[in-house]
């Protein structure tokens, strides 16, 4: 059994995506949900579907790292999924996970990647560069922000009339197709 823990902020789609993915899976397991945002729609999600959820701060991630692997690792967590975690990953964390940790980002790396370009502050900057197309990175995390090694990128058109809104609408749409693909083929090289 591979057992997967979900590190997400905001609204939780592409962990609900995960859910359904994984419910029926033998192999596969969602065993835990992490947030630093108890307001975050992640949690109603992941009390819907009964889900371990556990809140943890910002200082609580820096400060006590070391007990987060403990507890990941009595969890038997195998894999990590950053699904929109807004949070840079502690060095410690990295180093206790390599190669286990992917994150989902919503442009072609490495444009468009770094501090603070998430969301819709990146679907700004692909459409304020003019670019004819833009899409989503699958990466393993390493200590740097969105530079470790690509697992899988897919790609859309961006058209002259596309607003933050309607590229954001296709980046999703990429992300739920894809995002289960990626973690499939990482659990296949565990």
């Amino acid at each position: 059994m591979i057992n997967i823990a979900i590190f997400a902020s905001g609204s939780g789609s592409n962990a609900e995506n995960l859910f359904n993915y994984y419910a029926n899976s033998t192999n596969v397991k969602i065993k835990l949900v992490i947030t630093n945002n108890e307001n975050a729609g992640i949690v109603e999600r992941a009390n819907r579907y009964r889900k371990n959820i556990q809140i943890i701060s910002k200082t609580a991630l820096t400060n006590y790292t070391e007990q987060l692997i403990d507890f990941l690792q009595t969890e038997k967590v195998d894999l990590i999924v950053l699904a929109g975690f807004l949070l840079k990953v502690p060095e410690a964390l990295v180093k206790a996970f390599p190669n286990r940790i992917i994150n989902l980002h919503p442009a072609l790396l490495p444009k468009f990647g770094g501090k603070g370009m998430y969301g819709a502050n990146v679907h700004k900057a692909v459409i304020d560069a003019q670019e004819k197309e833009s899409g989503i990175t699958i990466h393993f995390v390493n200590e740097e922000y969105d530079k470790g090694e690509i697992i899988l990128q897919a790609k859309c058109e961006v058209n002259t009339n596309d607003t933050i809104e309607s590229l954001a609408e296709k980046i999703h749409q990429l992300e739920y197709e894809f995002l289960p693909k990626a973690v499939d083929k990482v659990i296949a090289g565990l």
